[in-house]
């Protein structure tokens, strides 16, 4: 019996290359790795255009095509979950609806998973984007490159997992999760693929810069223990200071002198000192919203209907 290849597609209004997208999957497998089964697992994350209209239209008579629509917009890791949890196959794609991410690396992704690679991440080297989007990308994977060494320096988000490896992912209960340090965390051998993200042909990118930062956010808290370092070398450097302020002022005191007069160092000293207090407390803030996220035990997603 040929093993089964579940490709799993996330869908936020992308109703203009929805068609291309199947098309483009359904050409690969039937003539370049033909000798495997798959399916194909689109997920409506919640879309306000005819993304799912669209959907039905294609599934339509063919039986490698499921769909799964969420009642909401859950975000997109929770719908590669949605689509993770009903996923027959023996290995895993995911990739994008958007035609940025390569279709036509899949059969080398499948013959790397073949020969024995659970792991295989197609990583993304540049990308025909705009040169701020560039930049901006660039220093949030530099920044957390250092708490996780194994990650490209571009990200990504087309991948193919073997069963074992998704399993293994699966035992993950954490919310507002960092994909990509988990997959990476597990420690299996992983292959990768470089290439470069294509410009968007339809439309325009649903990830705004506020989620894009809420993302990186994600990543950051749950891959680093950065900001905790940060409060604590803070919290030392200030009280190293404050020690020597005091002795300063003791040693003034002794000769009758002040070293300073007036309201402004004590202003400048309780605005400095209330400013990182603030920043502590926010990053403090930050772990335990995710704690409360976690301990709510929220389902990830919520189904309204499937197909297929």
């Amino acid at each position: 019996m040929p093993k089964l290849v579940s490709i799993v597609v996330p869908v936020f209004n992308n109703e203009l290359s929805l068609v291309q997208t199947a098309s483009q999957i359904r050409s690969e497998f039937t003539k370049r790795i033909a000798d495997l089964d798959y399916e194909i697992i689109f997920v409506d994350d919640g879309s306000t255009d005819s993304s799912y209209n669209r959907l039905l239209e294609i599934s339509e008579g063919d039986d490698f095509i499921r769909l799964i629509k969420l009642t909401r917009n859950f975000g997109q890791m929770a719908a590669m979950l949605a689509g993770y949890d009903n996923a027959r196959g023996d290995a895993i794609i995911t990739v994008s609806a958007d035609l940025q991410d390569p279709i036509n690396l899949m059969p080398e992704m499948v013959n790397l998973w073949l020969s024995g690679t659970p792991i295989v991440v197609c990583h993304r080297v540049d990308r025909e984007d705009p040169g701020l989007a560039k930049l901006l990308s660039a220093l949030a994977y530099k920044v957390l490159r250092n708490e996780i060494s194994q990650l490209p320096k571009g990200g990504f988000d087309f991948v193919l997992m073997d069963r074992v490896v998704l399993d293994a992912l699966s035992s993950f209960n954490v919310r507002n999760r960092f994909f990509q340090g988990d997959l990476l965390w597990l420690g299996y051998n992983t292959a990768y693929l470089p290439y470069i993200r294509r410009s968007r042909v339809h439309g325009k990118s649903q990830y705004t810069f506020l989620k894009k930062l809420h993302n990186f956010a994600d990543a950051f808290f749950d891959a680093s223990f950065a900001p905790i370092h940060f409060i604590t070398i803070i919290g030392i450097l200030l009280s190293v200071l404050s020690f020597l302020y005091a002795i300063s002022i003791w040693l003034n005191w002794l000769v009758g002198r002040s070293p300073f007069s007036g309201w402004s160092p004590i202003m400048l000293a309780v605005l400095f000192v209330g400013g990182v207090n603030m920043i502590m407390i926010s990053i403090i803030g930050q772990y335990v919203w995710r704690i409360n996220a976690d301990i709510k035990q929220r389902p990830y997603y919520v189904v309204e209907t499937t197909k297929g």
